[in-house]
């Protein structure tokens, strides 16, 4: 468990806050390109990290990441025409661009050149892996942006999506790399009403694309061995099952500065899973899902299938919230839950989403019991906290002077009982931190 004040250190995202200030060292997502799909169109309100934000893309395509009020009389400038370069207020006419400077002022007088005074809080802005991402920290510092292998391949090969949450960033990816809670928050079986359940016999499979091998080991193994090992740009954090010879099966997730994670069931030439959790404020996020294969580009049939929900991807409308989320219980049905479904909930994204926002808008972490199955979140919690604090001290996170490292794989496989972590990481992914470097196929953007 932490203490109240760590957990409120561990939580907090707003500007001047330890985790805060540690967020704002590195790029964040804070959109879909996808949702700002043409030059001059119409504006969007973001909130990233307590911020009221305004982004819009000019007439040359740009994307701009400004203040969403403007500096005269305060009105908010999502009311204002995109035109010529830059957003026009419409109580007054002051006109900005997209690094925030005022290039026109028609209410001041022309021989003053008052509008080159006046500028608005505006942020670095790159466009990344089909999504856009901001630089909210010093730019003194601004690092690169992180060598995701999703976004290094052609678009042909991914699938990007997002979803909406209603609870802190934290305890949403703290589920996305605890490897242990799948035997039960996302088993599935099959049985009648009136049966007693036996998970070993009763089990099918709920992404429908895991071989029965791999599930009835979830199942019979609960409690799978954890070992972590940081590296260069996060941590990978793996969990092994017993398989009832001298083999180990292994789920190997990956934890990335600040806030990406990536699932661990992928097998060798499988799709691979990832989210990014991004704090709105501190009592929702959005979450940034994606899908890659490095192999090959994804099918129309796979694309449809994640359009529906798939692994992490949620089904969402057209504001990207899930259409099972807490304002309708996440359509739980209770005889499914009785005869084929731990949670009664359908998708395996909304089963987390359930139990994350089931713990309260802030999860209070004083009251918890850890065990050891949560040896990665115990690892995740004291790094990031351990890098926020070095960071009031003036030490920034070496993580964000590595982001070409960020090029990890997460996965699964089967290797003998004999074989510690680095000796699985190895054979795996031929490196002991899952590191693949720049793929041969480059990104077309």
């Amino acid at each position: 468990m932490l203490r109240a004040e760590d957990n409120k250190f561990l939580t907090e995202s707003g500007r001047g806050t330890g985790m805060g200030e540690l967020l704002r060292r590195f790029w964040i997502p804070v959109l879909l390109s996808e949702e700002l799909p043409e030059p001059d169109g119409e504006p969007k309100k973001i909130v990233v990290l307590g911020e009221e934000l305004l982004a819009f893309r000019d007439s040359r395509g740009v994307v701009g990441i400004i203040d969403q009020y403007c500096p005269h009389r305060g009105a908010n400038l999502w009311l204002g025409r995109n035109e010529e370069c830059g957003i026009r207020c419409v109580y007054h006419g002051w006109k900005f661009d997209t690094d925030g400077r005022c290039v026109d002022m028609p209410t001041s007088y022309p021989d003053l050149n008052a509008k080159d005074l006046i500028r608005i809080k505006s942020y670095p802005v790159r466009e990344w892996g089909e999504m856009i991402w901001a630089y909210m920290g010093p730019a003194e510092e601004m690092p690169e942006l992180p060598d995701l292998e999703m976004a290094l391949l052609p678009a042909s090969h991914r699938y990007v999506s997002k979803k909406w949450q209603d609870c802190n960033w934290v305890q949403a990816l703290e589920g996305s790399i605890d490897t242990a809670h799948f035997t039960f928050a996302h088993l599935s079986f099959d049985k009648e009403e009136n049966e007693i359940l036996d998970i070993k016999k009763h089990f099918v499979n709920p992404l429908q694309r895991m071989s029965s091998d791999h599930m009835r080991w979830i199942a019979e193994d609960p409690r799978p061995v954890i070992k972590v090992a940081p590296h260069e740009a996060g941590l990978t954090i793996a969990g092994g099952r017993l398989t009832g010879s001298d083999n180990i099966y292994w789920r190997i997730a990956q934890f990335l500065m600040p806030f990406h994670a990536y699932a661990p069931s992928a097998m060798p030439g499988e799709n691979i899973f990832g989210q990014t959790f991004v704090p709105v404020t501190d009592t929702n996020c959005w979450i940034y899902t994606y899908v890659w294969n490095p192999e090959r580009p994804l099918t129309q049939a796979e694309r449809d299938a994640y359009d529906r929900g798939n692994g992490v991807i949620a089904e969402v409308d057209d504001n990207y919230v899930p259409l099972r989320h807490r304002g309708n219980d996440y359509l739980i049905d209770r005889k499914l839950q009785k005869t084929r479904s731990y949670t009664g909930i359908k998708g395996v994204s909304e089963q987390d989403a359930a139990v994350q926002d089931s713990q309260g808008p802030i999860a209070d972490r004083t009251r918890e019991h850890l065990g050891p199955t949560d040896l990665g979140i115990m690892h995740f919690r004291k790094t990031v906290m351990e890098l926020a604090r070095a960071l009031q001290q003036g030490e920034p996170p070496p993580q964000a002077a590595h982001q070409d490292r960020y090029a990890v794989r997460s996965g699964a496989c089967v290797t003998s009982k004999a074989k510690d972590l680095p000796a699985v990481m190895l054979e795996r992914f031929g490196d002991v931190a899952g590191f693949v470097g720049r793929p041969r196929i480059a990104a077309a953007e």
